[in-house]
């Protein structure tokens, strides 16, 4: 009688494994220090559809949105024009933006989202390791901070007091 269990406890964990996904495509690293941030009032799949929307209708080249995990990305692209490049990956005029959408509260994301450029080069470092945000009054810098705060104002997170 021992086998049937046995078997049922082996099928079982290759069932568990199998519809079990221990990955996620958002990348490993956190956004940059001073990317813009805020509540709003959207779980994770619709606030991420929504900001890579925005993005895209804004004529921001988005290359990859992965809405169950909250992730957006751009692709490298030339600051003034909004349209890829293959230019060198170097200066503020050469831009990705990437955005992060983390779970809060119930029915409520944390949007982060960062414009990011590389002001120099070395074969030593991880790519990501070059990366910072955009200067202040850089014009995607400041797009970035235009969205975050029209999505936190029109999707306002409901107050818990």
């Amino acid at each position: 009688m021992s086998a049937r269990p046995a078997a049922r406890t082996a099928l079982l964990l290759v069932t568990l494994a199998a519809g079990c996904k221990p990955y996620t495509p958002r990348p490993y690293f956190p956004p940059v220090t001073g990317a813009a941030r805020a509540e709003i009032f959207l779980d994770v799949p619709t606030a991420t559809t929504v900001l890579s929307e925005i993005l895209s209708a804004d004529s921001f080249p988005v290359s990859r949105v992965e809405r169950r995990d909250g992730y957006i990305e751009t692709e490298w692209f030339d600051a003034t024009a909004k349209s890829p490049t293959g230019a060198r990956r170097l200066g503020p005029e050469v831009v990705r933006v990437r955005a992060w959408i983390d779970p809060s509260r119930r029915g409520h994301s944390w949007i982060t989202v960062e414009p990011a450029y590389r002001p120099l080069a070395d074969p030593a470092l991880d790519p990501r390791d070059l990366d910072v945000q955009v200067p202040p009054d850089h014009a995607v810098g400041k797009r970035m901070t235009e969205i975050v705060t029209e999505l936190a104002k029109l999707y306002q997170p409901i107050s818990t007091n």
